[in-house]
């Protein structure tokens, strides 16, 4: 009899962690990680109601700059998929994910694009410029590699990811047009974006603007006293009426280059702070990919027609 029960109480015993396993899988199921946020907001998109998408870097945050905190590495640690930029945007995380590749899918979107579609980096010639949302037909092909490597992962949904995935990319479509009509607004010579950083260098070479940037293509990179007259020089020589700030990185270094153009008795004023590395608040019109594109062109013909 004592072994009937205790036989009994091994059957429970083993039902309940079967249970908290199956609980476990379950609570994990579903659960994606993206650094930032264009590659969150593709993920949700594509993935609906499906999907549980965590955003590593918020708005305001630098990726550049971004080193994981052990929360970062509990969701990492906890996620089916890991999807990142790559092109060496998240610098300081390469190690963590080259770790996690080996017991999960990660993917690197800026490795899946045609060498061909990238541009170049100035500061070192083995690496290419990381921001690749700019250029929105490159982000179509990075929309339709995420798209891929989702149905692989879960198949059973392959049906409404297809569906999704096409509507979306209908939008981007929509949003080429949109960009393309506003631009239009600005005469040919006034095309000239300056701004923090080199983050907009994709988005010159589609839209036809000729893009400089005070920093280089990383926050990373130091900027001097030199950098500042160089840029001041430039303003001051092609009557540049206005100047960009950007949501993730200091405005110290504009305002450095504003103040050194007044010197010369040159007016500039800020057209707007841009959306470069990070995009604006979930749940707002900038917290999304169109949205915060849309927000930006908006803010440039505004500044500068």
């Amino acid at each position: 009899m004592k072994r009937f029960l205790a036989i009994i109480g091994l059957s429970f015993l083993l039902a309940a962690c079967g249970d908290d396993n199956e609980a476990s899988k379950k609570n994990k199921e579903g659960i994606i990680v993206a650094t930032t946020g264009q590659l969150a907001d593709a993920v949700k998109v594509i993935g609906g109601d499906h999907l549980t998408v965590m955003n590593l870097m918020g708005p305001g945050v630098d990726p550049h700059l971004y080193k994981a905190t052990q929360s970062d590495l509990s969701k990492l640690d906890n996620a089916e998929l890991i999807i990142y930029n790559g092109l060496h945007l998240e610098g300081k995380m390469l190690d963590i994910f080259e770790q996690m590749a080996e017991e999960k899918t990660v993917l690197a979107v800026g490795e899946t694009l045609d060498q061909g579609e990238l541009l170049g980096n100035q500061q070192d010639v083995t690496l290419h410029d990381p921001h690749i949302w700019f250029d929105i037909e490159i982000w179509k092909t990075v929309v339709e590699s995420i798209g891929d490597t989702l149905v692989k992962e879960y198949p059973e949904y392959k049906e409404d990811f297809e569906t999704n995935e096409a509507a979306y990319l209908t939008e981007l479509e929509e949003l080429q047009v949109y960009v393309k009509g506003r631009v239009l607004e600005i005469p040919e010579k006034q095309r000239i974006l300056v701004t923090a950083h080199d983050a907009f260098n994709y988005f010159g070479k589609s839209q036809g603007f000729d893009v400089r940037g005070l920093q280089g293509l990383s926050t990373d990179t130091e900027y001097g006293v030199k950098d500042v007259q160089n840029m001041v020089d430039y303003l001051v020589t092609n009557q540049i009426k206005a100047i960009f700030v950007e949501s993730s990185v200091s405005d110290k270094a504009m305002n450095a280059v504003i103040e050194g153009a007044k010197q010369k008795g040159h007016e500039i004023r800020i057209g707007g702070k841009l959306f470069s590395d990070a995009m604006g608040a979930d749940g707002t019109d900038e917290g999304t990919y169109i949205g915060m594109y849309k927000y930006n062109v908006d803010t440039i013909v505004d500044a500068l027609k």
